[in-house]
């Protein structure tokens, strides 16, 4: 969800002016998804390097991160989200780390879109704890490193459970991952687009949702293998 910041600069307004634009969309998006069936979202809501930001942009993120639970998570809930924050919490103000916990728990037994906001997270620090994981296991005996393959390691990250990524959409101009699930995004169909993110609309979504059903999906093999014409 790229482009908050130029989108307030660009209207002589400061940055915070922009995260809090980027809420509109981020809504849209939920709503949209679940409306249209879509079993599983993750947005990219702060990573692990935006720690490097300003503090007073950063400390403006924790009061919206915030502020959002508050207004939104009622209305999640009647919805049937199924919310979960993927990141390394333990490094969010304890007062943001409880409001996730809270919700977390409050949608624990909802059953329908599956909302993952990834927060404080970075795809090499999911890939680090992970191994860090399975090496505990090891040395306690309980894994043998012969049986570490990529199902035990995709069982450890931050998306496990899940179907790996379909499509990935990026706002904002930009043509890069920026370290977001650098695992799971092996074979994912990559979309980016001009729009700044509070700009991005039902009409930027459908057109990223038309874009994907056009797509040959081959995984690495040829289109006669898959089923393709």
């Amino acid at each position: 969800m790229d482009g908050n910041g130029r989108w307030a600069t660009q209207r002589g307004q400061p940055r915070q002016a922009g995260h809090k634009a980027g809420v509109r969309p981020v809504r849209l998006c939920i709503e949209q998804c679940a409306r249209r069936g879509i079993a599983a979202l993750t947005l990219f809501a702060f990573s692990s390097e935006n720690w490097g930001r300003p503090s007073e942009e950063v400390g403006a993120l924790m009061s919206l991160f915030v502020q959002a639970m508050d207004d939104e998570l009622d209305e999640l809930h009647r919805s049937g989200v199924k919310l979960r924050f993927i990141g390394d919490r333990l490094s969010f103000p304890v007062r943001v780390q409880s409001r996730l916990v809270g919700a977390e728990a409050r949608t624990a037994a909802n059953t329908g879109l599956q909302l993952q906001i990834a927060m404080g997270y970075g795809g090499r620090w999911d890939i680090v704890q992970a191994t860090r994981k399975l090496a505990a296991r090891a040395a306690s005996g309980a894994l043998r490193p012969a049986d570490i393959n990529e199902a035990t390691l995709s069982g450890e990250l931050a998306l496990t459970g899940l179907p790996e990524p379909d499509l990935f959409i990026r706002t904002g101009g930009e043509q890069r991952i920026s370290n977001f699930l650098l695992w799971n995004l092996a074979y994912t169909e990559l979309y980016f687009c001009d729009a700044l993110w509070p700009d991005f609309d039902e009409q930027g979504l459908q057109a990223a949702l038309d874009w994907f059903a056009g797509r040959e999906r081959r995984y690495g093999l040829t289109a006669t293998t898959t089923g393709g014409a």
